[in-house]
């Protein structure tokens, strides 16, 4: 069977279609952030990657991670979805990897690396042992990336690869996105486009009435809260794994509506 098979029959936990308007320009005001920690990388180790081809642009779409349409929101096809032993129940959607092929210089392309955005997460498919096709299965450390990234460093035909992983800051374009949506009384938040540690613990917002609302995290990087907050400006505060916190306020103006995206201040790298 071929890798884009086994990658198909491994279930998502999500398929989420998401549609939003373009990125609203709208200049906040910030507060500094902590400066950065040391930019010393960790060391390598060892996992396993495969691929899959999506060959339908709608396989660009979703994900567990809950970013939608990953081109529209800027992971494009650096992304990576990953084994059950490795995705934390979501918490790490957004954080970045580099990963390199080793051991077999038939498949190996040699000096070469690929950086990736989790987006997604591989299920455990129990049918499998998890060293006989149970790829994703617990304990197995596994990443699963489109074909495009998978062939930066290993060719095709190797499948199954042995590779090399270390986690590395995001570096990102613009700033933190926020894509608003849900109803009157409650409010959904995507948070996309991270740089740093890439992935959130923690949200608050903030209306020009209200003082500062902690949101909890529905799933991968969508965060809610209930309450009406709209004809005020709003705020956010984004702390990433790291420790950091960056603070944008009025990032959305008076008259937002839901289905936009407003983009705050970034992480600093």
């Amino acid at each position: 069977m071929s890798p884009l098979h086994r990658f198909h029959s491994l279930p998502l936990l999500f398929f989420f279609f998401f549609f939003s308007s373009p990125v609203t320009s709208h200049t906040p005001t910030t507060t500094p952030t902590t400066p950065p920690p040391s930019t010393s990388l960790p060391e390598w180790r060892s996992a396993h990657a495969m691929y899959y081809a999506a060959s339908d642009p709608r396989d660009s779409v979703g994900g567990a991670c809950g970013y939608g349409d990953l081109k529209q929101a800027g992971y494009g096809l650096a992304t990576v979805g990953l084994s059950e032993a490795m995705f934390e129940r979501g918490q790490i959607c957004g954080a970045c990897f580099e990963l390199r092929c080793v051991e077999d210089l038939r498949w190996c392309i040699p000096g070469t690396s690929v950086i990736v955005t989790v987006t997604n997460f591989c299920a455990p498919n129990y049918g499998f042992p998890s060293d006989g096709g149970g790829h994703c299965n617990p304990p197995n450390l596994h990443f699963v990336l489109p074909i495009e990234s998978y062939e930066k460093i290993a060719i095709w035909k190797a499948g199954n690869m042995p590779v090399q992983y270390r986690r590395i800051k995001c570096r990102k374009e613009g700033g933190i996105r926020f894509t608003v949506s849900g109803s009157t009384i409650f409010i959904s938040v995507l948070i996309s486009n991270v740089a740093g540690a890439g992935d959130v613990v923690a949200v608050k917002i903030k209306g020009s009435r209200t003082g500062w609302l902690p949101m909890g995290r529905n799933w991968g990087q969508n965060w809610h809260i209930n309450a009406d907050l709209k004809n005020q400006p709003l705020s956010f505060e984004v702390t990433s794994s790291d420790g950091l916190t960056v603070t944008s306020y009025n990032v959305a103006p008076k008259d937002w509506n839901f289905g936009q995206t407003f983009e705050g201040k970034q992480f600093m790298t």
